[in-house]
């Protein structure tokens, strides 16, 4: 018999078993929801329960149903993301070296976290916590069902049987859902208990009864060990830290210790303050110092900066690359203090893209790469993050095949996407010169490139067309926007235009 046939009719029958009691507790849903209290009749002369009351008792019924709802619905989504993985595998067959499985394996990840607006790394844990779910923790997954446990508690266990052997993990789950399996759980039930605590509570289970699988999940850990890098609101962002418990433990003691070193009657900065001041210090090779007073770091970034704010004459937002706006106080530091040179990018006076190169040559000048930053500003597969400076420029149209070294048939991909391109059939579509490519999954699925919002520039009132003109002290021009009679001028990449030395002049001084 046909294997396609064989999982096609399981997975489609769990499925339509997922599915049917997802409707099922809807139906349960809709009828808490539409019972509403009965006014109370002019002709009764016993009160009758409170119709504010049968309101509230009907909101926690209609939150318990819809919690019942929220969990059917999501080993619904165990059952379509698992069935997908497994027919997606079966369709492809096996695969002929490593770099073809793990091609595969991408594609499918990429696949799932487009089709559900997630990012690669979540889409790729659903993928492992479905497989665990529908091969090795079945009663869970009933459980989740029915409604009678949360997703959090499903993950828990998933998570919580990571190294255990088949039969180990058979007897964990037993263990909290198998009244009848030797030495059952005691106390309340796993949905009664909030996710943290039944986390806590299944790790203590499994630690005192397979304590040498402890030393292989920490050594796998070790080997995920990482920086992060997120950024927030307000100009500010988060740095963190994955690393072994007694190396964070030390780090955390050591800033602390440093950051009390510093507390006295004239520090007017709290310990929290001081230990974050220190670290970033640390890191930037200095210390003692407050964080305003640190020198600028010297890195490459790209600051995309309003020129009327870079003058100090608004106060528009500037474009940090990889993080997003910044307050212009940072951005006229940053350019002030910490900018070795200045970069301009050459484009038509017309609409402002930038000139194309055309066939002449295969390698882009350094003024094209940084317009690609600005434009694609991260990697341009559908939810990656990557920031552009680990970002490769790519022809979309490859050279040989006769495409052009030019704005409109090129784009930024993250080293992970630039190989998932040319390993597997993701195909990024034609971009344009002010807007980078979309992308074309295996299955025939258009995913749109994420844009910037554009906003048209804040012109002071002094730079309004017509007199008075406006000086720089270096040069004198009118504000009028420019007029051609014979075209748009020639730009010369080697020579700084008059306003640009004028700016030039204004950011030294």
């Amino acid at each position: 018999m046909d294997t396609r046939l064989v999982a096609g009719a399981g997975g489609s029958t769990a499925v339509a078993d997922a599915v049917a009691s997802v409707a099922r507790l809807v139906g349960v849903l809709a009828g808490v929801v539409s019972r509403t209290p009965a006014a109370p009749s002019p002709t009764d002369h016993v009160a009758d329960a409170d119709p504010l009351e049968q309101l509230s008792e009907s909101c926690l019924e209609g939150l318990a149903a819809l919690a019942r709802v929220e969990a059917a619905t999501a080993a619904a989504k165990v059952r379509l993301v698992a069935t997908y993985a497994e027919a997606a595998t079966i369709i492809e067959g096996p695969a002929v070296s490593a770099h073809e499985a793990s091609a595969r394996e991408m594609t499918v990840v990429a696949e799932v976290a487009c089709v559900l607006t997630i990012g690669e790394r979540a889409a790729s844990a659903l993928l492992g916590e479905a497989h665990a779910l529908t091969t090795s923790l079945p009663a869970v997954l009933d459980a989740l069902q029915t409604g009678s446990i949360s997703w959090q508690h499903a993950r828990v266990l998933a998570e919580e049987i990571t190294g255990l052997s088949p039969t180990d993990a058979s007897a964990l789950e037993a263990h909290f859902f198998d009244p009848h399996a030797p030495n059952p759980a005691r106390g309340a039930a796993p949905g009664e208990l909030v996710p943290s605590r039944f986390r806590r509570k299944v790790r203590s289970w499994r630690e005192r009864n397979y304590p040498d699988t402890l030393e292989k999940r920490h050594a796998v850990s070790v080997a995920d060990r990482r920086m992060e890098y997120r950024p927030d609101a307000d100009g500010m962002a988060w740095i963190s830290l994955y690393l072994p418990g007694d190396a964070a433990c030390a780090v955390w003691n050591k800033a602390t210790a440093m950051a009390r070193g510093l507390q006295g009657p004239e520090e007017p900065r709290t310990l929290s303050q001081i230990r974050a001041d220190m670290a970033a210090g640390l890191l930037l090779g200095h210390t003692g110092q407050h964080l305003q007073k640190l020198p600028v770091p010297k890195a490459d970034v790209l600051v995309t900066v309003p020129v009327f704010s870079l003058l100090g004459l608004t106060e528009e937002p500037a474009e940090l690359d990889g993080y997003g706006p910044i307050p212009a106080s940072m951005a006229r530091r940053l350019v002030a203090d910490g900018a070795g040179s200045f970069y301009r990018v050459l484009v038509d006076p017309r609409d402002g893209a930038p000139l194309e190169i055309g066939r002449e040559n295969y390698r882009l000048p350094e003024s094209m790469k940084r317009w690609l930053r600005m434009r694609d500003g991260k990697c341009t597969f559908p939810g990656c993050s990557n920031h552009t400076l680990d970002n490769e420029v790519d022809h979309l149209t490859a050279w040989q095949q006769g495409g052009t070294t030019g704005i409109s048939n090129l784009g930024q991909a993250c080293p992970r996407h630039h190989r998932l391109k040319h390993r597997s059939a993701w195909t990024p579509t034609e971009a344009a010169k002010n807007e980078p490519p979309g992308w074309r999954s295996p299955t025939g699925r258009y995913y749109p490139a994420e844009q910037a919002d554009w906003v048209p520039p804040v012109i002071p009132q002094e730079c309004l067309p017509g007199p008075p003109k406006f000086s720089t002290g270096l040069a004198t021009f009118s504000t009028g926007p420019p007029t051609f009679s014979s075209g748009p001028p020639t730009f010369s990449p080697e020579t700084a235009s008059p306003f640009e030395q004028a700016l030039l002049a204004h950011v030294a001084a």
